[in-house]
């Protein structure tokens, strides 16, 4: 018998425990509150990120199994390799975030969580340092990219678009090298897709995940999130 929906209350530090989490709808753990960025980043913290429909009370989940993959092991595919040697695209990151956010949130014909107040919401922890972009461009126009939240040493993966074949891919394969470099040991991708999986995402369980994320948090990188640019 699944438990009565946890709703939240004016303290953004205060969430139920991840182990809480419904497993009908897998995940679900809270409604409510709001996206400010303490509030965020103390959900993020505990593996718990915000999927909701505009106009719906804000949904709060911590799904099981986790969706996930480390920088170190990231193997482009033969074809993804052959397309980023062809010295196509430059890579920046951070110069155009909520351009990535807007057409991440166009990009999905059949509706999206990526509302005007998440936008404002992720657009102010881009601000303060937590949100990040990945840019992929041709001759200067944006093409493609994706974004997420950057804590310690783990990225947590929001979405990605492609308004060109495999742009979003070059992207991710160029943040997976950055990261490597970096220190980051995990990206959280929340939730299996076919695209994740092509991309070498796999699925743990929740306790892993929660290893390891909380290993990675405490981990400090060499991040250096600015505006140049990379072949």
């Amino acid at each position: 018998m699944s438990l009565p929906i946890y709703w939240l209350d004016d303290d953004p530090a205060l969430f139920p425990h991840p182990d809480q989490a419904l497993s009908d709808p897998n995940g679900l753990l809270a409604a409510g509150g709001d996206l400010s960025a303490e509030r965020l980043l103390n959900a993020y913290s505990l593996g718990i990120f915000p999927w909701f429909n505009e106009g719906e009370p804000i949904l709060w989940w911590s799904p099981s199994p986790r969706c996930v993959i480390k920088p170190s092991e990231f193997k482009p595919s033969k074809s993804l390799a052959k397309l980023i040697r062809k010295d196509k695209y430059t890579v920046t990151f951070d110069q155009e975030f909520e351009n990535v956010m807007v057409n991440c949130a166009q990009a999905r014909s059949e509706g999206t969580w990526i509302s005007e107040d998440m936008i404002e919401a992720y657009c102010q922890l881009n601000l303060k340092g937590y949100a990040h972009s990945v840019e992929c461009r041709l001759n200067g126009e944006l093409v493609g990219g994706l974004y997420g939240i950057a804590l310690g040493g783990v990225f947590f993966g929001e979405s990605m678009y492609s308004s060109q074949s495999n742009t979003s891919k070059v992207a991710f394969a160029f943040l997976c090298s950055r990261l490597s470099q970096w220190g980051f040991t995990l990206i959280d991708c929340q939730v299996h897709s076919d695209h994740l999986e092509s991309l070498g995402a796999y699925e743990i369980s929740k306790q892993a995940f929660h290893d390891q994320l909380k290993s990675g948090l405490n981990k400090k990188t060499e991040a250096q999130w600015y505006h140049d640019e990379y072949r």
